[in-house]
C-alpha cells in the first residue's frame, strides 16, 4: 500500500465504512452529472428537425448544460461549505426534474437552452461538486481508488440511458421522453440523503510527535505528496494573506491563484476542454451521418459507455498503486495524450466497425482521464483545498466546455464532413498532454529539491537542539 496523502483536515478519515455508502452515492450523483447531457444527443436528430436548426445550434443545449454545470461550481462549493453535501445534492436533484418537466413544453430551442441547459446544468453542478467532496472527508489512503469507483458512476449510467432514451424516444417522442427523464433524476435525491457528514470528533489526528534525529525520519519525511510539498510552501503567506483577505477566503481560497501546481492544472485543462466533450455529443450523429441506423449508432455509445465502466475502477486500481501515485501526474498526461491521438486516427476508421474500435480506444482513453481528472487535482492541492479549487476551476473551464461542441458543429457545418472536428479535438487534447508532461517534470523536480532542503534544515535543527541539550548537560555537571 502507497504511503497516504498528507492531509490538514484536522482528523483521520476513516477510510471505509460508510464511506463506501457516500461512495454509491457519489457514483449516482457524478454519473447523471456528466452521462446526462451526453445521453440526450439521441434526441438531436429529431429537436434540429423539429426546430429546423443547424448541427451548431443543436450543439448547444447539450453545451449550455455542461458550461452552468461548470460555471455553477464556485455557487456549490460556497453551499457546500456553508451547509454540507447533502443538502445541496438534495436541492440539485430537483432543480434537473424541473428543468426537463419544463423542457418539454418547450416550443422554441431557446426554451430547451434555458431549461435544459440552465436549470439543469445548474441542477448537476449541485451534484458533482458535493459528489467530488465528500470523498475526500472520507478517504485518505484509498482515495484515488475510491475516485475511482465513484467516477465510473457516469459510464454505468450512460450505458444505461443510451438505449433507454432510444427506447423512450421510439415509444413517447422527445417531449414524452423529457417528462419521464424529468421522473428518472429524482434518484439523484436518493443519493444525497446517503451523503452523511463524516464524524470528525470520533477519529482525531494525534498530535505530531517531533521528529527523531536520524536518518529513518529522514527518508519518512521525505513520503509526503506533492499537496503537501505545495502547501508547506505557501503556509506563510496563507496566514498573512488571511488576516486581510479573510471574509474571501471563507468562502472561496483566492490564494490557489498562486499556487504552481494548480496553475499547470488550469492551464491545460483550459485548453483540453475545447476537444473533450464534443467527440461524445458527435459520436452517434457521426455514425448516422455515415449511414448507419439509430439503434447502431445509439449503440456506439453504450459500447464506449461500456469500456468506460470497467476502465475507470481499474485506473483508481493503478492510481493507488506504490509505483503510480507518487508521480501521478505523469499518468494523467499520458491518458489526455492517448485521447489527442485517438480523435486524431479516427477518420481513418472506415465503416461500423472502424466506428466501433474508435469508441473502444475512445473509451478507454476518455476512463482514465475522468478517473484521474479530480484525482490529480486534490493531490496538487490537498483534500482540506479541493472545495475551493474545484469550485475555480469549473467556472473558468465553463468556457471552453460552452464552446466546444458549437465550434466543433460549426466545423460540420462548413466543411459538411466530421473528419475536421476530430482533427480539431485531437489537437486540443494532445497539446495540453505534452504541457502536461513537460510542466510536471519540471514541477516534481523543484519539489524534490525544495524537499531535500527542507528535511536537511530539520536534521540540522535537530543537531542544535542535541547540542544544546548536551552543552547543558555539561554545566549542570561542572
Amino acid at each position: 500500500m502507497p504511503p497516504a496523502a498528507a492531509t490538514k483536515l484536522g482528523y483521520t478519515p476513516p477510510d471505509g465504512g460508510w464511506g463506501w455508502a457516500v461512495v454509491f452515492g457519489a457514483f449516482i450523483s457524478i454519473g447523471f452529472s456528466y452521462a446526462f447531457p451526453k445521453s440526450l444527443t439521441i434526441y438531436f436528430k429529431e429537436i434540429q428537425e423539429y426546430f429546423s436548426v443547424s448541427y451548431s445550434q443543436i450543439a448547444w443545449v447539450s453545451s449550455v448544460m455542461l458550461a452552468s454545470m461548470y460555471a455553477a461550481g464556485p455557487v456549490s462549493s460556497i453551499l457546500v461549505n456553508r451547509y454540507g453535501s447533502r443538502p445541496v445534492v438534495l436541492v440539485g436533484g430537483v432543480m434537473v426534474s424541473a428543468g426537463m418537466v419544463l423542457a418539454s413544453f418547450g416550443k422554441t430551442i431557446v426554451h430547451l437552452y434555458l431549461c435544459v441547459g440552465v436549470i439543469g446544468g445548474f441542477g448537476l453542478a449541485f451534484n458533482l461538486q458535493p459528489a467530488l467532496t465528500i470523498i475526500g472527508t472520507y478517504f485518505q489512503v484509498k482515495r484515488p481508488l475510491a475516485n475511482g469507483l465513484a467516477m465510473t458512476g457516469s459510464p454505468v449510467v450512460l450505458f444505461t440511458l443510451a438505449p433507454l432514451n432510444q427506447f423512450l424516444f421510439d415509444s413517447f417522442g422527445w417531449r414524452g421522453s423529457f417528462l419521464i427523464l424529468g421522473s428518472i433524476v429524482l434518484n439523484c435525491c436518493v443519493a444525497g440523503s446517503l451523503m452523511r457528514p463524516v464524524n470528525k470528533t470520533a477519529r482525531q489526528k494525534p498530535k505530531t510527535e517531533p521528529a527523531e534525529c536520524n536518518g529513518a525520519a529522514a527518508e519518512e519525511a521525505a513520503t509526503v505528496d506533492t499537496s503537501a510539498q505545495s502547501d508547506n510552501l505557501l503556509t506563510e503567506e496563507n496566514q498573512s494573506e488571511g488576516r486581510s483577505q479573510g471574509c474571501v477566503h471563507r468562502f472561496i481560497d483566492v490564494s490557489l491563484f498562486r499556487h504552481q501546481g494548480f496553475l499547470i492544472y488550469l492551464i491545460g485543462n483550459v485548453v483540453m476542454f475545447f476537444g473533450f466533450f464534443a467527440p461524445v455529443v458527435f459520436l452517434a450523429p457521426y455514425a448516422r451521418h455515415q449511414g448507419i441506423d439509430e439503434y447502431s449508432a445509439a449503440f456506439l455509445l453504450s459500447i464506449f459507455a461500456l469500456v468506460d465502466m470497467f476502465i475507470r475502477p481499474t485506473t483508481g486500481f493503478l492510481g493507488n498503486s506504490k509505483w503510480i501515485r507518487p508521480r501521478i501526474q505523469y499518468f494523467f498526461s499520458f491518458a489526455v495524450s492517448y485521447n489527442g491521438l485517438c480523435h486524431l486516427l479516427c477518420p481513418l476508421a472506415s465503416g461500423y466497425s472502424g466506428l466501433v474500435v474508435y469508441a473502444v480506444f475512445f473509451g478507454l482513453g476518455f476512463g482514465m482521464v475522468s478517473a484521474l481528472l479530480f484525482e490529480v487535482l486534490m493531490d496538487l492541492v490537498g483534500a482540506h483545498r479541493f472545495s475551493s479549487a474545484v469550485g475555480l476551476v469549473t467556472i473558468i473551464e465553463c468556457g471552453p466546455v460552452l464552446l466546444g461542441p458549437p465550434i466543433s458543429g460549426a466545423l460540420v457545418d462548413i466543411f459538411g464532413d466530421y473528419k475536421y472536428m476530430y482533427y480539431a479535438c485531437g489537437v486540443f487534447m494532445l497539446a495540453p498532454g505534452i504541457f502536461f508532461f513537460i510542466m510536471h517534470y519540471f514541477n516534481y523536480k523543484r519539489l524534490d529539491e525544495e524537499r531535500r532542503q527542507s528535511v536537511a534544515a530539520e536534521m540540522r535543527t535537530c543537531e542544535e537542539a542535541v547540542q544544546l541539550k548536551m552543552s547543558q548537560a555539561d554545566k549542570t555537571d561542572g
